[in-house]
């Protein structure tokens, strides 16, 4: 179970204060892709399921490839629960997926061995692919939080969101809200995934 506390920034001027505030704090950039598969007559989505390839790159060469499966997300007063599973393949691999759908069922793959068989998306022409975005995630390091501040970016429009991982998620969203109000950034509480916005096709 993945338990994070999500708190969307409201605009890009937010989001650059925030970003200058962290800044001493800086670990690292990752620039990501995010590209969704389901079947056809979307069984996955009917059992409120994702599965997503994620690729890393640096300076235009894919560098990771992790495909993950979530499952059963609940999304309440920006704490997100859900169940996830995550396997990296091939970068070579990942990318000849996005161009011929088709080839993912075909991967040796524990997690798409599971899509198979706990969900029933079957053989060879199984998936489909249905799209996806890009993200721009800055990693900071503050206060022995992993903080995570998105800049994604949809065919329709940008959204930024700060994201947490931890097990007590009541007790970090109570001190990332008052970092954030101390310092006059404005946010809300996130009310929908990434995915979920992607596939509305317009920003909440």
């Amino acid at each position: 179970m993945e338990v994070e506390v999500k708190l969307r920034l409201l605009d890009a001027v937010n989001h650059s204060r925030l970003k200058e505030i962290l800044s001493p704090f800086h670990i690292k950039k990752l620039n990501q892709k995010n590209v969704f598969f389901d079947s056809a007559n979307g069984i996955l989505a009917s059992q409120r399921a994702v599965l997503r390839l994620r690729s890393f790159s640096n300076n235009n060469e894919k560098t990771r490839c992790v495909l993950s499966l979530k499952a059963k997300p609940v999304l309440i007063n920006g704490v997100s629960r859900v169940e996830e599973d995550e396997e990296e393949i091939e970068p070579l691999t990942g990318e000849q997926c996005v161009e011929e759908a088709s080839k993912l069922g075909l991967t040796e793959s524990r997690i798409i061995k599971r899509c198979k068989d706990e969900f029933g998306i079957d053989g060879e022409m199984g998936f489909v692919c249905l799209g996806g975005f890009e993200n721009v995630r800055d990693v900071y390091e503050w206060r022995g939080l992993k903080l995570e501040v998105d800049e994604s970016k949809f065919s329709f429009g940008v959204c930024y969101e700060i994201e947490c991982e931890n097990d007590d998620p009541e007790r970090v969203k109570r001190e990332l809200e008052g970092f954030l109000k101390e310092n006059g950034i404005d946010y809300k509480y996130s009310e929908m995934s990434k995915f979920a916005i992607f596939r509305a096709g317009k920003l909440p």
